[in-house]
């Protein structure tokens, strides 16, 4: 009975050591992350968005020329998870507005 237990002592132990391990690498991982966000307000220095933390954010658009007001649902990304970097690049499309 003693060496049974032991033995699953020792498989949890192994599974949490390997599922630590996975999470650093998951948390050292730079990637670009796209989300939806709202216009919250429109400054000189750019658009207040909410970042993925629900923090506002002052941001600028990408895209040339595009005109974009309070309230409007925007894509905004996150290059390589540098907040500093955080931008508009695109309008979320008003489905409920399109007539099919």
């Amino acid at each position: 009975m003693g060496a049974v237990l032991f033995a699953m002592n020792v498989k949890e132990e192994i599974f949490k050591t390997i599922q630590t391990m996975v999470d650093q690498a998951i948390m050292k991982c730079k990637v670009d992350h796209t989300y939806q966000s709202i216009i919250k307000n429109i400054t000189p220095k750019g658009y207040v968005v909410l970042d993925r933390s629900g923090q506002e954010r002052t941001v600028k658009c990408c895209i040339p020329d595009l005109k974009l007001r309070v309230m409007q649902n925007v894509w905004i990304k996150e290059p390589m998870g540098d907040l500093k970097g955080l931008h508009i690049c695109g309008v979320v499309e008003n489905t409920r507005s399109r007539q099919s």
